[in-house]
């Protein structure tokens, strides 16, 4: 089966708009863009643009992976609970003849909008050339694989296959995680002394070999 992607909420974040719309909830990330395009003009999508690039957790309830509920104080009957607004595939609290229901699954069920997974974690890793001296800051998902991560570092050296990676004087195997690597993560540890992660970060040195790919 094909390994699913994962993303940072920094990453979901950066689609946040009309026409590239995302959103997270439920450990999940979705491509909403062609619903939004689908109900394009309908005041329903409001709270869903409010909420571009966001995690909407909160409307959800775990267990159920429906839209939370509660009992409506006026008819008593269990309704959607929807306090931004009434969105998209969310029935009105009370019957009404402009009311349809023949959009199949509701998008919040519907598969074809999901893209990936939310991290359960972000890291922060440096990545150094020895052969140039340049040092990049990334943010990766702690289930990305140095694999994953390479395509990520492409963007500021596209022969990054033509180095060996190593952290502390150790080849990495690429097919493995971070931590799967040996390559700690301190987070918690730096929290609890009460020290900014900042001070210091996990650095993997790369370098270069003869046969310089091309990518």
């Amino acid at each position: 089966m094909r390994r699913p992607r994962y993303y940072t909420p920094t990453e979901v974040s950066l689609h946040n708009t009309i026409d590239d719309l995302w959103v997270s909830y439920l450990g999940r990330v979705y491509n909403l863009t062609p619903l939004v395009e689908e109900y394009k003009g309908n005041i329903l999508l409001k709270p869903i643009i409010e909420n571009a690039g966001k995690d909407i957790s909160h409307w959800f309830d775990p267990e159920t992976k429906d839209i939370r509920t509660h009992i409506d104080p006026i008819s008593r009957c269990v309704k959607y609970y929807t306090p931004r607004g009434r969105f998209v595939h969310v029935p009105p609290p009370c019957p009404r003849s402009d009311w349809v229901n023949d959009f199949g699954k509701p998008w919040w069920r519907d598969g074809r909008f999901e893209v990936g997974l939310l991290t359960a974690k972000t890291r922060w890793i440096r990545i150094i050339n020895t052969l140039t001296s340049q040092e990049q800051m990334l943010e990766v998902c702690s289930e990305d694989t140095l694999d994953e991560i390479l395509q990520c570092y492409l963007y500021y050296n596209s022969h990054a296959a033509s180095y060996t990676w190593k952290y502390d004087g150790v080849n990495l195997d690429m097919s493995k995680t971070l931590s799967e690597n040996g390559i700690p993560d301190k987070d918690e540890e730096f929290y609890q002394c009460l020290m900014d992660r900042d001070l210091y970060t996990e650095s993997i040195c790369l370098y270069f070999n003869d046969d310089l790919s091309e990518i």
